[in-house]
């Protein structure tokens, strides 16, 4: 399939009962996206993803339905998933999903922190079309899960199956490492790798405790002072970079 196919994101329920070359309902915004936007009519080919790793060339039969043609590439999920725990802040938390998702996360918890300084309501509806918009625009097969906003206790509490923990911080009670030196001592073949990163003023004294209690392991993301969704794509840049080095994902 050649790859400048414009892709579409297509929720996996939709699509998993369908059979060979069966048409499938359009929901408006994609008839408008194919019709308005691309200028698409019957016969026009595009990608269709269902972010669960699977991409197949499809064909518009109508302006309100197409079918899928050949499945072309069906991939397992990365591995070690990618966390970035990422306060909310006022203005570039959208940006902070786009970027994200860009760049590999394979899950993204919005925190609420003591200092969490948050306009108007949580969206959590747009921001999930954002990271499908990414997802479809960097042509990543796997849609990474936006969780609802979650307070901080509750991240901290690790699962059993949980992998390296890192605390982003420019404060500790002992002494900092560098998130690529801590990211090279990290077993083999961790299930998950997760990093936090704080609000715009900072970890407040006893979420630093809470976070050292709970067995994460702080470190550092250079010699600046970042602001806070600067420090959640620093963060990200450096465990993306880290399994496309180790895991060549």
């Amino acid at each position: 399939m050649a790859r400048e196919l414009r892709r579409v994101l297509i929720a996996p329920e939709r699509l998993q009962a369908l059979g060979p070359e069966q048409c499938f309902p359009l929901l408006l915004e994609e008839q408008r996206y194919l019709a308005k936007v691309l200028r698409f009519g019957p016969g026009d080919r595009f990608a269709v993803i269902n972010g669960c790793g699977a991409l197949w060339t499809a064909e518009l039969v109508t302006a309100e339905q197409a079918r899928l043609l050949a499945l072309e590439q069906q991939l397992e999920p990365p591995r070690p998933s990618l966390v970035l725990a990422a306060a909310v802040v006022k203005r570039d938390f959208e940006v902070v999903i786009r970027m994200a998702v860009e760049l590999g996360v394979d899950r993204l918890i919005p925190l609420l922190c003591e200092r969490t300084a948050v306009q108007g309501q949580l969206r959590l509806e747009r921001w999930r079309s954002i990271a499908a918009e990414a997802a479809e625009q960097c042509e990543r097969l796997w849609l990474p899960q936006l969780e609802a906003p979650m307070a901080l206790p509750d991240v901290l509490t690790p699962s059993r199956d949980a992998g390296p923990a890192f605390w982003a911080t420019t404060r500790s009670p002992v002494p900092l490492i560098a998130l690529g030196e801590a990211l090279a001592a990290v077993p083999d073949d961790p299930s998950t790798v997760t990093v936090a990163c704080g609000p715009e003023g900072g970890w407040s004294p006893q979420e630093e405790a809470m976070a050292q209690a709970a067995g994460w392991i702080p470190v550092d993301l250079g010699p600046r002072i970042l602001r806070s969704s600067t420090a959640s794509v620093a963060a990200l840049v450096g465990l993306s970079g880290w399994r496309g080095s180790r895991f060549g994902l």
